[in-house]
């Protein structure tokens, strides 16, 4: 039976939730059973002579939204660099999910079980129509020769065009991206990361730049993809931290100095001294 049929009435946010909530594929290897997806335990880095990361132990839940703050040099960029193979740290234990160890893989291959992270600077295909873009970024055989000569499957036009829609870009899916308005790039990297298929999701200051409704939209965008993926926002600007923040996590000399809900770190005296300020 239609919707129409059986009297519900599904509004565009319906379609959007729907699409975003559409469980990713991931490596059959994840084992999440404890509700865990990310585990960093006692990791510390040392470049010449300084603790970047300093005993910095993190869990993030499947599914969970999680913004991550702090002054700058706190190593939260650090941070993102271990879990993504960037940076080995010089001890410490980094699993994604149960029995996937991400310290013995390396940047291709911790891509590939389905960690996906953003830059903040956007960096897509300038010279590519937006749809374009998506198509490179899809999860398939990049050999060159396979790629030159692929043509796209009705299942891969349907997934590109639900990304398009997730994202919100799809009356400028012809448009070179070149063209698109700094916000704009922003979403369309973050969709090219969704045709990936990741489970975990690592968003370097998403709204840096961005005018006051690109900003309300991210948000939108970031609350949307928690559940069906795991979340974790960098990010300095502390009125959209507040406006999708379930659980924060404070950053301070490689350690995690305050964790809680957005009110809970606000209050804390410590997080006051050391990054809010009064």
């Amino acid at each position: 039976m239609s919707t129409e049929q059986s009297g519900e009435v599904r509004t565009e946010a319906d379609r959007l939730e729907d699409l975003a909530h559409r469980p990713p594929a991931f490596s059959p290897a994840l084992d999440t059973g404890h509700g865990t997806i990310l585990y960093l335990e006692d990791v510390t880095v040392t470049f010449d002579g300084f603790r970047a990361l300093n005993g910095l132990s993190l869990y993030i839940d499947d599914g969970e939204l999680r913004c991550i703050i702090g002054p700058n040099g706190a190593g939260k960029t650090t941070m993102m660099d271990v879990i993504t193979g960037r940076t080995r740290p010089d001890s410490g234990t980094v699993f994604f999910g149960q029995r996937i160890d991400l310290l013995r893989q390396r940047e291709h291959e911790i891509a590939q079980e389905g960690i996906g992270r953003k830059f903040q600077k956007p960096t897509v295909f300038e010279e590519l129509s937006v749809f374009e873009n998506l198509e490179l970024a899809m999860a398939a055989d990049k050999r060159p020769w396979v790629t030159l000569f692929a043509r796209l499957t009705a299942a891969q036009r349907e997934r590109i065009h639900e990304v398009l829609t997730l994202i919100r870009l799809t009356d400028q899916r012809r448009r070179l991206a070149g063209a698109l308005s700094h916000g704009q790039k922003q979403w369309l990297e973050i969709g090219m990361l969704l045709m990936q298929n990741p489970r975990l999701l690592l968003v370097d200051e998403p709204v840096a730049g961005m005018t006051g409704e690109e900003t309300e939209r991210t948000a939108e965008l970031l609350v949307s993809l928690a559940g069906a993926h795991s979340v974790v926002v960098v990010e300095h600007d502390m009125a959209f931290v507040r406006s999708i923040a379930r659980r924060v996590t404070v950053l301070h000399q490689g350690a995690v100095l305050a964790e809680g809900s957005m009110d809970q770190i606000q209050r804390d005296r410590r997080v006051i001294e050391v990054y809010l300020g009064d």
